[in-house]
């Protein structure tokens, strides 16, 4: 069994929603990065997404858009982030996810990344712009060195669309809740809950939404309608904020505390 499907065993025995934490990898620089995942961890997140900066990230809001010219000013690449991992595996026990685009694996050679993805002991991955098809070559070379491949869903996701997504995800589905890009929003997308149940008809794979879920009111309404949220614009924000290192340490791991503590049966 995965890190991951174990995590979401043990969340289910419990009743618990799974926080999924993501932060730029690199934003404000690679230091930073690795104290916000060690205070992540223990403020009760779940699982720890790591994004990968990119020039042109497609799926992303402003938000999470200005954290990636961060990194990438700083020199943030795809090697130095699988380093980090390995300097935090021993470390978190938790699942940890990159989150990329397709060109930096590429560049690194599908075959190299996961081989070294491997040998840092990384959970799973996520990759918006690389759908089932064209992608699976390098999902199979994944799920053969044990690493998750999660597929995304999306509103427009179709009924045999979202079957064979459920079928080939590896990990969990990752339902993108709303039509548009990362970020904030004032309410939760309509028809969520039927989207996800529609979901669930197609096989036993923990969902978790995404996109456009910042506060803790917006993920207790997904408590026990999804089996994890994604929360990535409100760390991200309030990194950004933050004036040192150690307030945007702070400033997350409290966030982390208040949304974790949503997703508990009161």
């Amino acid at each position: 069994m995965s890190r991951i499907a174990a995590r979401f065993e043990d969340l289910r025995k419990r009743n618990e929603t799974a926080l999924v934490a993501f932060v730029t990898a690199g934003d404000p620089d690679m230091d930073a990065t690795e104290a916000m995942l060690l205070g992540l961890a223990d403020a009760g997140a779940d699982l720890l997404e790591i994004g990968v900066p990119f020039s042109d990230p497609i799926a992303e809001g402003p938000t999470i858009q200005r954290s990636s010219e961060r990194a990438l000013a700083n020199g943030t690449s795809l090697r130095r982030i699988l380093e980090l991992v390995g300097r935090i595996r021993d470390r978190i026990e938790l699942p940890i996810l990159l989150m990329g685009y397709a060109n930096p694996i590429h560049a690194m050679g599908p075959v190299p990344f996961a081989e070294a993805a491997e040998a840092v002991g990384l959970d799973g991955i996520i990759v918006p712009d690389l759908p089932m098809e064209e992608g699976e070559p390098f999902y199979k070379e994944c799920r053969s060195r044990g690493i998750d491949a999660v597929l995304l869903a999306a509103p427009t996701s179709t009924p045999e669309r979202m079957e064979a997504l459920v079928s080939r995800t590896a990990g969990f589905l990752y339902y993108v809740s709303l039509q548009g890009v990362t970020g904030f929003r004032d309410e939760l997308a309509q028809g969520i809950a039927e989207r996800v149940e529609l979901a669930r008809s197609f096989g036993d794979i923990p969902i978790c939404v995404g996109f456009g879920i910042s506060t803790p009111a917006q993920a207790a309404e997904l408590r026990g309608v999804a089996d994890g949220v994604v929360v990535g614009s409100a760390f991200v924000r309030a990194i950004e904020g933050a004036g040192s290192r150690e307030e945007a340490v702070d400033a997350i791991t409290k966030l982390a505390r208040t949304l974790k503590a949503a997703l508990k049966e009161s």
